[in-house]
């Protein structure tokens, strides 16, 4: 019992440890215990992480002139005239602008000493004027260095000098579970913390743009309107995110929000600075994740890479010597898990840059150098653009003669295909098949006759996955058959 005392147990504690008569129960509840009051001890010093790095934090507002409803402003005077003048003319008025200023708020980090904040695109976008306060109370109007819209990344600049600044963190060290903190401006309240743990990681969510050049990493810190830009810390008290997005179905905080890895955000940045543009790394594929029946159908001992569904002709992937139904397991020695990374780390590489593929082809693994293109104008990125995941479960069709007109300006309609004729219920239907759809090969062998296709169908296994590839409106994709 001392010894219980000795380590500061409370009462109810002492009581417990009173009534085991079995020493090595009592020695186990005791360490139970005392360690849970050193967790409770060791819990995180946010305090001081929150005084060191607050003074490179800052609150964002915006102005910006936005269409109102329109004509509504004459309308208005129009009808003000009328009720002063019920029995008399009403005069000309001249056009008046149906303008309105509408303001903005969010946050932001300084990351030089002379002024230079990072924050996120959709904060300062369109706006006519921004302004940045400090933690002191200081207030700056800021110019745009550069804005990009696919990373949701902007770099601003004020004019100002001796200014405390941010240290970045690698964001690919992150791991899932370890505490994160964010400082911002939720709903316009300024220089406010808030602490939560990294839920996961390589998280796709495309909300902005057709292609999604992000992969975010996923928190439960309460992330609230006015927290866009602001910076997504570690322990060590380094950024290792920019917050950026939330996902709600009220608008305000439902414990999933989401921060641009600060790797990616410097790689911007850095471009951003240097020509107040960002070019992007170019593949020249379409691509889809390698679900459950895909990895069955190519013999994969789990899901994982990016599917090739399509190689743009003249594209670098094509120039590499990468091919329909390939499948790309790394790029450049990261391993590729979900095809939504393969355009994070392309995207990151510059035009011109010599990168190496690692593909599955065959069920061999091969390794192909390839020397990564440009995306053009910052368009919809054609390399690697995940493709939504075909559903598929079997086998059920007729099919006849390809038209040879049909296959006049589609390259691989060129050595023939069969087309879908009519589908009844069951497997071809329930793979996502349609007709019209034109089948150029089967179980892994080309279809250039009726009488292959016919001759490929009677050797079929009973059950299992096969791959089929199709043709539709001129463009090609893999699709898997569920034979049972």
């Amino acid at each position: 019992m001392l010894a219980a005392r000795a380590m500061g147990l409370p009462e109810f504690a002492r009581v417990t440890v009173r009534r085991f008569s079995n020493t090595w129960l009592t020695v186990l509840f005791v360490m139970l215990l005392t360690g849970s009051a050193q967790a409770q001890n060791g819990l995180p010093d946010f305090a001081s992480l929150v005084e060191q790095n607050s003074p490179a934090i800052v609150n964002i507002t915006t102005r910006q002139q936005v269409p109102v409803r329109d004509g509504s402003r004459q309308n208005d005077l129009e009808e003000l005239l009328r009720q002063l003048q019920p029995e008399g003319e009403i005069p000309d008025i001249p056009d008046l602008p149906d303008m309105r200023p509408r303001g903005g708020v969010g946050s932001g980090f300084i990351i030089s000493e002379d002024g230079y904040i990072i924050t996120n695109h959709h904060v300062v976008a369109n706006a006519d004027r921004i302004t940045v306060t400090m933690t002191d109370r200081r207030e700056y109007i800021a110019d745009v260095i550069g804005s990009d819209e696919l990373s949701d990344v902007a770099l601003i600049k004020v004019d100002a000098t001796d200014l405390h600044s941010v240290v970045f963190g690698d964001s690919e060290q992150v791991r899932v579970g370890e505490w994160v903190l964010a400082i911002g401006s939720p709903f316009g309240l300024e220089f406010s913390a808030a602490a939560g743990i990294v839920s996961a990681k390589s998280r796709n969510v495309p909300s902005r743009g057709p292609a999604n050049y992000v992969s975010f990493i996923q928190t439960d810190v309460a992330i609230n309107q006015g927290n866009s830009g602001g910076p997504l810390f570690n322990l060590a008290g380094e950024v290792i995110g920019i917050n950026s997005q939330i996902l709600s179905s009220t608008g305000g905080s439902n414990g999933i929000s989401f921060a641009i890895p600060s790797n990616m955000a410097l790689n911007v940045v850095e471009q951003l600075r240097e020509s107040g543009s960002v070019s992007r790394g170019l593949l020249g594929v379409m691509i889809k994740d390698v679900d459950h029946a895909l990895a069955q159908a190519f013999n994969m001992d789990r899901p994982s890479g990016a599917f090739v569904d399509e190689v743009q002709p003249g594209s670098p992937a094509e120039q590499a010597g990468v091919q329909t139904n390939d499948i790309v397991l790394a790029f450049n020695g990261i391993a590729i898990e979900e095809s939504s990374q393969l355009p994070f780390y392309v995207g990151q590489v510059r035009p011109g840059t010599e990168a190496t593929l690692t593909i599955m082809r065959d069920g061999q693994r091969q390794t192909l150098d390839v020397v990564v293109g440009a995306l053009p104008g910052g368009d919809t990125m054609t390399a690697g653009v995940p493709r939504p995941a075909a559903q598929g479960n079997s086998l059920a069709l007729t099919v006849e003669s390809l038209d040879p007109e049909l296959a006049q300006d589609v390259p691989e309609l060129s050595r023939g295909g069969v087309v879908i004729d009519q589908l009844r219920d069951g497997p071809a239907r329930a793979a996502g098949l349609a007709s019209g759809d034109v089948i150029v090969a089967l179980n892994h062998q080309r279809i250039e006759s009726v009488a292959d296709f016919d001759a490929v169908v009677e050797s079929l296994p009973a059950t299992g996955y096969v791959p089929i590839r199709v043709v539709r409106n001129g463009r090609g994709t893999t699709l898997v058959l569920e034979l049972r």
